[in-house]
């Protein structure tokens, strides 16, 4: 497979991004500016953490109307893999491919620690190489990651299975439900304010994030690029 980085303006995760899915998982990899016009050529979409135009606005709110935007809708709708963490899940609820909102912490005040996950739904192409309620270990680094969906979307979440992580012990921010990464009704995309990019060796603290990507490789690797 072969995966696009997108680096919008602001972006700080992106070689993050890029290593552990290139020299850790030994896939393929390139970055893609924010004004490019085209995915031809790829299999899979990374969204990478930051602050994407400086976080005006609201988080993601500007890169939403980023000319790869509708590039990465498309596919979405294709059914091919989009994932985003941190900003990324923000631009994702921004463009209307993931349910809800991401608020201002609780505490108001920024967030940066390794946290505590539960894998509540390992029936993903996201989440197949993890046990079902495991605990795994893996770096938060946000100040707007407060969940946020109205009771008929939150029903609608837990009905379709959508909600894939929460936080384990302490809701560190105020998500709804300790939510923490959910995917959309296809299953193709997912979002999550953790970094599981940032779990991928014991030397970083965890490597908890591998099964992760190894779960994305796995389940999509027939997915063929156009």
């Amino acid at each position: 497979m072969k995966f696009a980085v997108i680096v919008f303006p602001g972006s700080n995760c992106d070689m993050d991004m890029y290593w552990a899915m290139k020299e850790i998982m030994g896939a393929d990899c390139e970055y893609v500016r924010h004004d490019a016009t085209s995915l031809v050529g790829f299999d899979g979409v990374l969204l990478p953490g930051g602050f994407s135009y400086g976080d005006y606005l609201r988080c993601g709110a500007i890169s939403r109307f980023s000319t790869v935007m509708s590039e990465v809708v498309r596919f979405a709708e294709e059914g091919k893999p989009v994932f985003g963490t941190c900003n990324g899940f923000q631009i994702l609820t921004e463009a209307g491919l993931l349910p809800g909102a991401l608020r201002r912490n609780e505490s108001l005040k920024f967030i940066s620690k390794i946290t505590p996950l539960r894998v509540v739904n390992n029936q993903t192409k996201f989440t197949s190489e993890y046990e079902m309620d495991e605990i795994i270990r893996i770096p938060v680094a946000h100040g707007e990651g407060n969940f946020y969906c109205d009771e008929a979307t939150l029903a609608e979440l837990q009905a379709n299975k959508q909600i894939v992580f929460t936080y384990e012990g302490e809701n560190i921010n105020g998500s709804v439900e300790n939510i923490a990464g959910i995917t959309n009704k296809a299953g193709n995309v997912l979002g999550m304010m953790p970094h599981p990019e940032r779990a991928m060796e014991t030397l970083l603290g965890s490597e908890d994030g591998k099964k992760f990507f190894a779960s994305i490789l796995k389940n999509f690797g027939k997915v063929t690029a156009n």
